[in-house]
Parts: structure tokens; C-alpha cells; sequence
């Protein structure tokens, strides 16, 4: 997980649990994941690119812009 690219489908933030969907190859599609950001700083909007940082089992991520 960590290294690969997603798009913001839920608004990322200091105090805010965002979404994220992230094409994952071994599985030949994308997932949704609840998203954190990786670095406290302003908020990230949907729509935006990002890169997995650190992946926490089942389905959580912490992210960075792209």
C-alpha cells in the first residue's frame, strides 16, 4: 500500500476522518479508504491526488499530497 497514488473522495484534515480511493494492482481495482493526514498542515480537498505514507490494517491511511 505505502508508495501508491489516490484520489481524495472525502475531504482530509487535522481532526477529520477523509476517504480516499486508491487503485490497488493486486486486486484490479480501487478500494476506499478512511484517511489521515500523514503531516499536520491545512486541509486536503476532494479531488486531489496523494500519496499512501503509512497503511494501518484493514482500511486505514495516512497521506500526503501528491
Amino acid at each position: 500500500m505505502v508508495g501508491l497514488i489516490g484520489r481524495v473522495t472525502g475531504r482530509i484534515g487535522t481532526g477529520l476522518v477523509g476517504e480516499v480511493m486508491v487503485h490497488v494492482p493486486q486486486r484490479q481495482g480501487s478500494e476506499a479508504f478512511l484517511a489521515y493526514p500523514a503531516t499536520p498542515g491545512g486541509p486536503i480537498p476532494v479531488g486531489a491526488q496523494v500519496v499512501v505514507v503509512d497503511y494501518q490494517p484493514p482500511r486505514t491511511v495516512y497521506v500526503e499530497p501528491f
